[in-house]
């Protein structure tokens, strides 16, 4: 997203579960405990590999498969694909999309890479050996963060909703809003499925929420304070990006133009 149209956004938005948990955001040194409800668990992570990322790259979406991270960026005229092995030049760009789409979001499902655009309405469709456009889908709203759980793709759009979507047709199959406790989680952004769960990034939040798919209850809130990067832009690098490695049982998480990327294990507070 834009940063002059984030803070419009911000301006716009109600935003009373985002109050709850401002008061115990992990990032504000001045109340480092996190309070949740009984039923939300307080994790962390534990850093086990750092990896370089390039600073350039604004972080939207990011998926791990045999190996290989595949990222999508934004930025109107920055916004691709890139994909590396961890450890190598992390600026190596397989496609790029025309100037005027913002990228977003993306999601892989078998050689089909499926990447949203922030505001023209347009999921891109590529080929994952040629990164030859396969086709497009439209649809109405933003588009934010994307992952697949095996079935449908799930979209996020910035607000507490995450959409079911048919990966033939980008049709909606049903909305899940997102909760912790009695209120409502705004701002879901990048997504993962991992381990029978949907993580999610919170949109300028130093935090990311693990979410029950079939009742929409955030079950953890994963503190990721612990991450050893500060911020150059306020409001611009903030962390974002979630793959999760299935043969290590660790996740890969980075942020918008940060220089590393992490690997970590996501670990019950103490």
């Amino acid at each position: 997203m834009n940063s002059r149209l984030e803070t419009l956004f911000l301006s716009m938005m109600l935003v009373p579960s985002i109050t709850i948990l401002q008061a115990c955001d992990p990032g504000n040194s001045d109340n480092p405990e996190i309070i949740l409800p009984d039923m939300v668990e307080s994790m962390t992570v534990e850093i086990i590999h750092t990896y370089p990322h390039d600073s350039r790259a604004y972080t939207q979406g990011l998926l791990w498969e045999n190996g290989w991270i595949y990222e999508s960026t934004g930025i109107n005229g920055q916004s691709g694909i890139r994909v590396y092995r961890p450890g190598d030049r992390p600026d190596s760009v397989r496609v790029a999309l025309p100037d005027q789409f913002f990228g977003e979001g993306l999601a892989k499902i078998g050689p089909r890479i499926f990447m949203l655009t922030w505001r023209a309405g347009k999921t891109f469709v590529f080929e994952s050996g040629t990164f030859k456009q396969m086709g497009e889908f439209s649809y109405s709203g933003e588009g934010w963060g994307l992952c697949h759980d095996g079935r449908w793709l799930i979209m996020s759009d910035g607000s507490d909703r995450l959409t079911y979507r048919d990966p033939a047709n980008f049709n909606i199959w049903k909305t899940l809003s997102v909760r912790m406790g009695d209120e409502p989680v705004y701002f879901l952004n990048e997504l993962e499925f991992a381990g029978g769960y949907i993580y999610a990034n919170v949109w300028q939040r130093n935090y990311l929420v693990k979410i029950d798919p079939d009742s929409g209850n955030a079950l953890a809130v994963i503190d990721a304070s612990a991450l050893p990067y500060k911020s150059r832009m306020s409001g611009e690098d903030v962390l974002n990006g979630i793959a999760y490695i299935p043969e290590r049982d660790t996740f890969l998480l980075t942020g918008k133009l940060w220089p590393e990327i992490f690997e970590v294990r996501i670990v019950s507070k103490k």
